[in-house]
C-alpha cells in the first residue's frame, strides 16, 4: 500500500482539491484508494457531500482511541465514495488531538499504525493534512511513502516553497525515514507571463523533482467542489479532470511499492542471482541518497527565492495589483496601521476565540466575529512587539492554521508568533 501525504503549511493552494480529485483518479485507474482526511476543518467531506450531521465517528475517533486500549476499526468510520474510493472523513475533534495526547508515548505513529490494519484493503491511500506544522502533520508524515507538495504558480506562493522543503527536511530526519517529495504546480494560468516564467523556473530548478503534470487554473474544478463531486463526476470533459487523470497516471508509473514476495518471484522467473544482488545495492543507493536529495530541494528553493527577489518593473507592478485584489482573501494576520486583523477559517465551529500574551491569555476577552463563508474576523489594536497567541475553537486550544510562525511552548505544543511593528 503506498500513502500519499498532501502538505503545504500555506492556505489557498489547492491542497484540499489536490487531495479529493487526486484520489478520485486514481480509483478510476482501478486503485483501491483511500482518502484519509486529517484537517479539523473537515474539507474532504464537504467537498464530496458527505453530510456533517450523518458523521458519528471520524478519523480522530481512531486515532485517540488506537492508544486508549479499546480501539475503533477504521472500517466502522469509512464513506464510500464511489467505485474503490472511500473516505475517512475528519471533524473539529481533531484540532484537540495534539493536547490530548500531550505525553502520550510514541503520538506521532497513531496514524501509521491505524493505517497498517488496512493495508491489505487498499492500494492507495491519500491524506490531506492541515495547513500547520503539528502532530497531525508529523503523523502523515510517519505513515507516508511519498509527499505531494501542491505549489500555486504565484510570486507570493515560493515564499511558503522554501519554508516548507525546509521543513520537510528536518522532519524527514527526525523520523528516520525516507519518503519521495515531489513539487506540483497546481492552479496554473497560462494566460499570464508571471504563470509561464514561474512554472519555467520551477522546472529549471527542481528538474526531476517536479511533477511533469501540471494542474491548471480552471473553473470547473471549484463548481465541482461547491457541488460535492470529483471532477471526474462533474465534468469528465474539462481540462480539470484530464489534469488529474494524467497526474494519476504519472504517480502509478513510479510506484515501486511491490510486495518483497513478488518482487523475489518476479526477478527469479528472468534473472540470474546476481543481478537480484544489483538490484538490492541499487535501491540501497538510493535509499543512502534521499537526504542529500531533500537538501538539493531546499537549496533548489532557497535560489529560486533569490533569482526572482527582483522583479521587473511590469511584474512588480503586477504584484502589487495582485494584492490589492486579495486583500479580502487572506487568512492569519496582517498589519493595518496600529491594528492587527486576525481571519481564520472555520465553517462549523460555534464560536472562536484568541488567548494570548496580550490579554493574559483569557480567551473570553477577545472572541472573532463570524463572517461569509466560515469566516472569523477580528482587530486589535496592539502595541509594537512580539506575541505569542492560541486559537481557542469551541473551547479546544490551538495554534492558528495559518501563522507559520510558531514556537514551542512549557506544555510541549505550540504558540502562533506575532511581532507587531
Amino acid at each position: 500500500m503506498r500513502t500519499v501525504a498532501i502538505i503545504n503549511q500555506k492556505g489557498g493552494c489547492g491542497k484540499t482539491t489536490v487531495a479529493i480529485n487526486l484520489a478520485s483518479a486514481l480509483a478510476a485507474e482501478n486503485k483501491k484508494t483511500l482518502l484519509v482526511d486529517i484537517d479539523p476543518q473537515g474539507h474532504c467531506a464537504v467537498g464530496l457531500a458527505v453530510p456533517e450531521e450523518q458523521i458519528e465517528q471520524s478519523i480522530y475517533d481512531v486515532l485517540i482511541s488506537s492508544r486508549r486500549g479499546e480501539p475503533v476499526k477504521p472500517t466502522e468510520i469509512l464513506w464510500e465514495i464511489g467505485d474503490n474510493f472511500e473516505l475517512a472523513p475528519a471533524s473539529i475533534d481533531l484540532a484537540a488531538f495534539e493536547q490530548q495526547t500531550n505525553g502520550v508515548t510514541d503520538r506521532e505513529n497513531c496514524l501509521k499504525d491505524v493505517l497498517k490494519t488496512v493495508e491489505q484493503d487498499f492500494d492507495y491511500v491519500v491524506v490531506d493534512c492541515p495547513p500547520a506544522v503539528g502532530i497531525l502533520t508529523f503523523n502523515a508524515i510517519r505513515a507516508s511513502t511519498d509527499v505531494i507538495v501542491p505549489v500555486e504558480t504565484g510570486y507570493f506562493s515560493l515564499h511558503g516553497l522554501s519554508r516548507q522543503l525546509d521543513t520537510l527536511s528536518v522532519l524527514c530526519k527526525q523520523c528516520s525515514q525516507h519518503i519521495n517529495v515531489m513539487v506540483l504546480a497546481s492552479m496554473y494560468d497560462i494566460r499570464t507571463k508571471m504563470g509561464r516564467e514561474i512554472l519555467a523556473d520551477l522546472r529549471k530548478h527542481f528538474s526531476g523533482r517536479m511533477f511533469q503534470t501540471v494542474v491548471n487554473f480552471n473553473t470547473k474544478l471549484k463548481e465541482a467542489a461547491s457541488l460535492g463531486q470529483p471532477i471526474c463526476e462533474y465534468d469528465p470533459a474539462s481540462r480539470g479532470h484530464k489534469d488529474f487523470q494524467c497526474l494519476a497516471q504519472e504517480l502509478i508509473a513510479t510506484d515501486t511499492m511491490v510486495e518483497p514476495k513478488q518482487i523475489a518471484s518476479a526477478i527469479q522467473k528472468t534473472e540470474p542471482q546476481t543481478q537480484i544482488v544489483e538490484k538490492s545495492q541499487d535501491r540501497k543507493e538510493i535509499v543512502k541518497n534521499f537526504d542529500d536529495k531533500l537538501d538539493a530541494i531546499s537549496s533548489s528553493a532557497q535560489e529560486l527565492m533569490a533569482s526572482l527577489n527582483e522583479p521587473q518593473p511590469k511584474t512588480r507592478a503586477k504584484i502589487m495589483r495582485d494584492i490589492d485584489g486579495r486583500l479580502n482573501d487572506f487568512y492569519g494576520t496582517r498589519q493595518f496601521g496600529g491594528a492587527v486583523k486576525f481571519v481564520t477559517l472555520y465553517p462549523r465551529a460555534r464560536s472562536v476565540q484568541i488567548a494570548g500574551d496580550f490579554n493574559n491569555w483569557q480567551p473570553q476577552q477577545t472572541t472573532m466575529k463570524p463572517a461569509q463563508d466560515g469566516k472569523w474576523e477580528l482587530a486589535l489594536t496592539l502595541a509594537p512587539g512580539k506575541y505569542r497567541y492560541r486559537m481557542v475553537v469551541d473551547g479546544q486550544w490551538q495554534q492558528d492554521p495559518y501563522n507559520e510562525q510558531v514556537e514551542m511552548n512549557p506544555f510541549g505544543e505550540f504558540n502562533s508568533v506575532l511581532e507587531v511593528k
